[in-house]
């Protein structure tokens, strides 16, 4: 009890000592990768399916909220984003596995005109980009190891606002289920435990654009993410993620781009837990608040992130 106790009360400061601000447009960064965390590289099929939802509707600058649009610039009300992802984990060793990843995306957005009255809407639902990745470890544990992989142009990123004084008008590509480029992902990552009851992960990943589509191509990314896992109870298992990422601007001429909007740097925390729903099921659930952002030009970004997800193995 007393052991319970002490948790609780790491994970409470960790939440209460948290500026509870925004986290940055790109999305999401928790990661569920729970071949590179140690969670599971046995062999043979596992299914991971996780939502997350975040609503985009704070408006930032550089690292501070924005009290007021300067003029001529255009002025976005909100994005709500839903996403699903099917994600397949194939480990045919310790050593090697794949993972591909299937996100499905319902994002809500409006927007103002530079003047603050002309509004515009849309709802997109679309496949987005999906990824495929594989993994190898340096060791028989499967404890330490790169990955690489690559991200198809699968999403749509032709679609039109739906109402408003844009109606008809293509979106912008920060607003598209998909970048229409193919990118190259590579990887490093280790874990292991630091005492009898708490393990750990670290985990690089780097995405890079090699293709541009229609003169567009997004910022190249890194994601940096350090995770703690208690092992003291059977019934659940706590965690924490520390999650960074480095976004730099896109690029290019498109009318529909906006590279000086795009782009940033940003730090979260992702408290959360795992809990066996059987020997083969697990369920769990994160939430992500930003400790520090810097956002270029003008962006929406959440209060926070919630992300729920449920893992079978065959």
């Amino acid at each position: 009890m007393k052991k319970f106790v002490l948790t609780i009360i790491t994970f409470s400061a960790a939440l209460l000592s948290t500026q509870v601000i925004a986290c940055a447009s790109c999305g999401c960064s928790l990661s569920s990768d729970w071949g590179t965390q140690g969670v599971s590289s046995s062999e043979g099929l596992k299914i991971d399916l996780r939502y997350d939802y975040l609503n985009q509707n704070e408006s930032r600058h550089g690292t501070g909220k924005l009290g007021t649009y300067p003029s001529g610039q255009e002025q976005e009300v909100y994005t709500k984003n839903n996403y699903l992802t099917a994600a397949f984990e194939y480990n045919w060793s310790a050593k090697w596995g794949v993972n591909i990843f299937l996100p499905y995306i319902d994002r809500d957005h409006l927007t103002n005109g530079p003047d603050g009255t002309a509004t515009s809407s849309s709802h997109t639902q679309s496949i987005g980009d999906v990824k495929a990745v594989m993994r190898y470890s340096f060791e028989d544990d499967g404890s330490s190891g790169v990955q690489f992989g690559v991200k198809l142009p699968t999403g749509s990123h032709t679609q039109n606002f739906s109402g408003g004084d844009a109606i008809g008008t293509q979106l912008d590509r920060g607003l598209q289920p998909g970048t229409g480029t193919t990118d190259a992902i590579i990887g490093a990552y280790r874990f292991g435990s630091l005492s009898k009851d708490w393990d750990y992960f670290t985990q690089i990943t780097t995405q890079l654009p090699i293709n541009s589509s229609d003169d567009y191509k997004p910022g190249n990314s890194v994601n940096l993410n350090l995770g703690f896992r208690n092992m003291s109870y059977e019934s659940f298992v706590p965690q924490v993620q520390i999650n960074a990422r480095w976004a730099a601007k896109d690029s290019g001429n498109s009318p529909y781009a906006s590279p000086e909007d795009s782009g940033g740097q940003t730090i979260y925390i992702s408290p959360g837990m795992t809990v066996p729903l059987s020997e083969k099921i697990q369920a769990y659930g994160f939430v992500q608040l930003p400790i520090y952002q810097n956002l270029n030009g003008y962006q929406l970004a959440p209060r926070y992130t919630v992300s729920v997800g449920t893992r079978i193995s065959f």
